[in-house]
């Protein structure tokens, strides 16, 4: 199955559409096969699950990048970064390794916006 994200306006997706490998056997027909389906012209982009296009599957209100052809999640928090090669944000600060007893415990970190820093949650 082929994977179409329907782009709307600042190129914000709206919609994933799945189309069938027999009807998209190219990125073109499958887009021609849901603008006919629609009765629109919308701008459609195939997504793939495993990242061989566009860097990320695309998801509703990720953006599609035309200079990256990428599709980019929403920032999480102002003070991350966009990484160039996977198109994910990261934050600024790396986020800690938990130790066996904290995974034990079903420890986990949280960023922490305010403090630029990641807080252990217990």
């Amino acid at each position: 199955m082929a994977h179409f994200a329907k782009l709307g306006t600042g190129n914000i997706i709206e919609r994933i559409e799945v189309v069938s490998n027999d009807i998209a056997t190219t990125e073109q027909a499958g887009v021609e096969f849901l603008q006919n389906l629609y009765k629109d012209r919308a701008v459609w982009k195939q997504t793939s699950y495993n990242a061989n296009i566009r860097k990320n599957f695309a998801g509703i209100g990720y953006k599609y990048d035309q200079t990256r052809d990428a599709f980019i999640p929403p920032k999480p928090f102002n003070s991350w970064i966009l990484n160039e090669t996977t198109c994910q944000w990261e934050a600024p600060i790396a986020m800690p390794e938990l130790t066996q007893e904290q995974i034990d415990n079903e420890s986990g970190y949280k960023w922490n916006e305010e403090n630029q820093s990641w807080d252990l949650i217990e």
